[in-house]
Protein backbone atom coordinates (compact mmCIF):
# COMPACT_ATOMS: atom_id res chain seq x y z
CA UNK A 1 0.00 0.00 0.00
CA UNK A 2 1.58 3.21 -0.95
CA UNK A 3 1.56 6.16 1.64
CA UNK A 4 2.10 9.87 1.68
CA UNK A 5 5.13 11.40 0.61
CA UNK A 6 5.71 14.01 3.33
CA UNK A 7 7.52 12.08 5.85
CA UNK A 8 10.31 10.82 2.95
CA UNK A 9 10.69 15.00 1.99
CA UNK A 10 10.99 16.01 5.62
CA UNK A 11 13.58 13.08 6.33
CA UNK A 12 15.47 13.78 2.80
CA UNK A 13 15.51 17.99 4.07
CA UNK A 14 17.12 16.66 7.10
CA UNK A 15 20.09 14.53 5.63
CA UNK A 16 20.88 17.28 3.08
CA UNK A 17 21.08 19.62 5.74
CA UNK A 18 22.78 17.81 7.66
CA UNK A 19 25.52 16.72 4.79
CA UNK A 20 25.83 20.38 3.62
CA UNK A 21 26.86 21.59 7.79
CA UNK A 22 29.27 18.58 7.89
CA UNK A 23 31.23 19.82 4.89
CA UNK A 24 31.04 22.98 5.79
CA UNK A 25 32.96 21.70 9.20
CA UNK A 26 34.81 19.23 7.71
CA UNK A 27 36.93 21.42 4.87
CA UNK A 28 36.83 24.93 6.91
CA UNK A 29 37.83 23.77 10.10
CA UNK A 30 41.69 24.08 9.02
CA UNK A 31 41.49 27.49 7.91
CA UNK A 32 44.00 30.10 7.46
CA UNK A 33 43.42 31.70 11.16
CA UNK A 34 45.30 28.41 12.36
CA UNK A 35 48.48 28.65 9.92
CA UNK A 36 51.11 28.93 11.91
CA UNK A 37 54.15 31.10 10.22
CA UNK A 38 52.40 32.31 7.43
CA UNK A 39 50.98 35.86 6.58
CA UNK A 40 47.20 35.79 5.83
CA UNK A 41 47.71 36.47 2.37
CA UNK A 42 50.30 33.45 1.90
CA UNK A 43 47.98 31.27 4.44
CA UNK A 44 44.84 32.06 1.72
CA UNK A 45 47.01 31.29 -1.26
CA UNK A 46 47.82 27.74 0.24
CA UNK A 47 44.43 26.85 1.25
CA UNK A 48 42.51 27.05 -2.59
CA UNK A 49 42.01 23.41 -2.54
CA UNK A 50 40.18 23.56 0.34
CA UNK A 51 38.21 26.38 -0.96
CA UNK A 52 37.41 25.06 -4.40
CA UNK A 53 36.44 21.38 -2.65
CA UNK A 54 33.93 23.44 -0.57
CA UNK A 55 32.79 25.80 -3.16
CA UNK A 56 32.48 22.69 -5.94
CA UNK A 57 30.54 20.68 -3.35
CA UNK A 58 28.29 23.06 -2.09
CA UNK A 59 26.77 24.25 -5.33
CA UNK A 60 26.75 20.52 -5.89
CA UNK A 61 25.12 19.67 -2.80
CA UNK A 62 22.61 22.78 -3.48
CA UNK A 63 21.99 21.49 -7.25
CA UNK A 64 20.97 18.26 -5.64
CA UNK A 65 18.80 19.52 -3.22
CA UNK A 66 16.87 22.07 -5.65
CA UNK A 67 16.44 18.67 -7.90
CA UNK A 68 14.92 16.71 -5.11
CA UNK A 69 12.68 19.39 -4.01
CA UNK A 70 11.37 20.07 -7.57
CA UNK A 71 10.87 16.33 -7.91
CA UNK A 72 9.40 15.72 -4.90
CA UNK A 73 6.74 18.40 -5.61
CA UNK A 74 5.33 16.24 -8.21
CA UNK A 75 5.01 13.18 -5.68
CA UNK A 76 2.19 12.58 -3.93
CA UNK A 77 2.83 8.56 -2.54
CA UNK A 78 5.49 6.75 -1.94
CA UNK A 79 5.95 2.74 -2.14
CA UNK A 80 8.77 0.40 -0.91
CA UNK A 81 10.56 0.40 -4.09
CA UNK A 82 10.89 4.52 -4.13
CA UNK A 83 11.79 4.65 -0.75
CA UNK A 84 15.05 2.30 -1.61
CA UNK A 85 15.75 4.55 -4.11
CA UNK A 86 15.37 7.75 -2.65
CA UNK A 87 17.60 5.87 0.18
CA UNK A 88 20.48 5.40 -2.05
CA UNK A 89 20.57 8.73 -3.54
CA UNK A 90 20.71 10.35 0.32
CA UNK A 91 23.69 7.16 0.52
CA UNK A 92 25.90 9.19 -2.32
CA UNK A 93 24.92 12.77 -0.72
CA UNK A 94 25.69 11.64 2.62
CA UNK A 95 29.22 10.83 1.18
CA UNK A 96 29.71 13.70 -0.62
CA UNK A 97 31.57 15.25 2.62
CA UNK A 98 34.28 12.51 3.12
CA UNK A 99 35.59 12.53 -0.47
CA UNK A 100 35.09 16.17 -0.40
CA UNK A 101 37.56 15.93 2.21
CA UNK A 102 40.01 13.71 0.25
CA UNK A 103 39.96 15.87 -2.70
CA UNK A 104 40.85 18.88 -0.47
CA UNK A 105 43.94 17.13 0.89
CA UNK A 106 45.23 15.47 -1.94
CA UNK A 107 44.55 18.01 -5.27
CA UNK A 108 48.63 19.00 -4.22
CA UNK A 109 49.90 15.05 -4.26
CA UNK A 110 51.05 13.09 -6.97
CA UNK A 111 48.69 12.95 -10.61
CA UNK A 112 47.98 9.71 -9.18
CA UNK A 113 46.53 10.68 -5.91
CA UNK A 114 44.58 13.36 -7.78
CA UNK A 115 43.38 11.13 -9.99
CA UNK A 116 42.21 8.62 -7.63
CA UNK A 117 40.29 11.30 -5.06
CA UNK A 118 38.73 13.33 -7.93
CA UNK A 119 37.54 10.10 -9.90
CA UNK A 120 35.82 8.89 -6.04
CA UNK A 121 34.45 12.39 -5.77
CA UNK A 122 33.13 12.73 -9.53
CA UNK A 123 31.79 8.18 -9.19
CA UNK A 124 30.14 9.75 -6.07
CA UNK A 125 28.17 12.51 -8.11
CA UNK A 126 27.47 10.14 -10.76
CA UNK A 127 26.03 7.20 -8.42
CA UNK A 128 23.32 10.15 -7.15
CA UNK A 129 22.38 11.29 -10.40
CA UNK A 130 21.86 7.72 -11.82
CA UNK A 131 19.59 6.71 -8.45
CA UNK A 132 17.58 10.06 -9.01
CA UNK A 133 16.73 9.03 -12.27
CA UNK A 134 15.79 5.52 -11.11
CA UNK A 135 13.75 7.66 -8.80
CA UNK A 136 11.88 9.66 -10.77
CA UNK A 137 11.85 6.71 -13.50
CA UNK A 138 10.06 4.40 -10.68
CA UNK A 139 7.63 7.51 -9.53
CA UNK A 140 6.15 7.66 -12.93
CA UNK A 141 6.24 4.28 -13.74
CA UNK A 142 3.80 2.88 -10.71
CA UNK A 143 1.81 6.02 -11.15
CA UNK A 144 2.73 8.11 -7.73
CA UNK A 145 3.24 11.25 -9.38
CA UNK A 146 0.20 13.77 -8.99
CA UNK A 147 -2.60 13.11 -11.05
CA UNK A 148 -2.77 16.26 -13.11
CA UNK A 149 0.60 16.10 -13.78
CA UNK A 150 1.17 17.18 -17.21
CA UNK A 151 2.42 14.25 -19.31
CA UNK A 152 4.51 16.36 -21.82
CA UNK A 153 6.14 18.11 -18.26
CA UNK A 154 7.00 14.76 -16.74
CA UNK A 155 8.62 13.60 -20.24
CA UNK A 156 10.29 16.75 -20.36
CA UNK A 157 11.46 16.51 -16.60
CA UNK A 158 12.41 13.12 -17.50
CA UNK A 159 14.80 13.64 -20.60
CA UNK A 160 16.34 16.66 -18.50
CA UNK A 161 16.95 13.93 -15.78
CA UNK A 162 18.74 12.14 -17.95
CA UNK A 163 20.87 14.45 -19.76
CA UNK A 164 22.74 15.40 -16.24
CA UNK A 165 24.64 11.70 -15.40
CA UNK A 166 25.73 11.80 -19.39
CA UNK A 167 27.13 15.16 -18.88
CA UNK A 168 28.28 14.32 -15.66
CA UNK A 169 30.47 11.27 -17.48
CA UNK A 170 32.04 13.36 -19.74
CA UNK A 171 33.46 15.34 -16.88
CA UNK A 172 33.71 12.21 -15.15
CA UNK A 173 36.33 11.41 -18.74
CA UNK A 174 38.31 14.62 -17.81
CA UNK A 175 39.55 13.06 -14.50
CA UNK A 176 42.54 11.11 -16.11
CA UNK A 177 43.64 13.89 -18.31
CA UNK A 178 43.38 16.88 -15.84
CA UNK A 179 41.56 16.33 -12.60
CA UNK A 180 41.21 20.06 -11.51
CA UNK A 181 39.34 20.57 -14.87
CA UNK A 182 36.93 17.79 -14.32
CA UNK A 183 35.72 19.96 -10.92
CA UNK A 184 36.08 22.50 -12.93
CA UNK A 185 33.85 20.98 -15.57
CA UNK A 186 31.43 20.11 -12.89
CA UNK A 187 31.30 23.54 -11.76
CA UNK A 188 30.14 25.12 -15.17
CA UNK A 189 27.44 21.97 -14.66
CA UNK A 190 26.46 23.45 -11.55
CA UNK A 191 26.11 26.75 -12.80
CA UNK A 192 24.36 25.54 -16.08
CA UNK A 193 21.57 24.01 -13.25
CA UNK A 194 20.94 27.75 -12.29
CA UNK A 195 18.74 27.98 -15.77
CA UNK A 196 15.16 27.27 -15.33
CA UNK A 197 14.31 23.83 -16.91
CA UNK A 198 11.01 22.26 -17.23
CA UNK A 199 9.91 20.93 -13.55
CA UNK A 200 11.44 23.80 -11.39
CA UNK A 201 9.53 25.70 -9.66
CA UNK A 202 7.44 28.49 -11.54
CA UNK A 203 7.85 32.53 -10.29
CA UNK A 204 5.69 33.32 -7.79
CA UNK A 205 2.35 34.90 -8.68
CA UNK A 206 -0.13 37.77 -7.16
CA UNK A 207 -2.20 35.74 -4.39
CA UNK A 208 0.06 32.93 -2.76
CA UNK A 209 2.32 30.45 -4.03
CA UNK A 210 2.19 28.32 -7.20
CA UNK A 211 2.50 24.65 -6.72
CA UNK A 212 3.82 24.21 -10.27
CA UNK A 213 1.35 21.09 -10.27
CA UNK A 214 0.36 20.06 -13.81
CA UNK A 215 2.36 22.65 -15.60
Amino acid sequence: MARDASRVETFSDGVFAVVLTVMAVELLQYGPARAAGKELPDALAHAWPTYLAYVITFGIGGQIWLGHHNMWRYVVRVDQVLLVFNLLVLLFVAAIPFTADLLSDNLRGSATEQRLTAALYLGTVLGESIFFNLSWWWARRRQLLHPDLDPQLARAVSRRLLVRPLLYLIAFAFVFVDPILSLVLYLLLVGLSLIRRPGDLPPAEAGGEVSGRGR
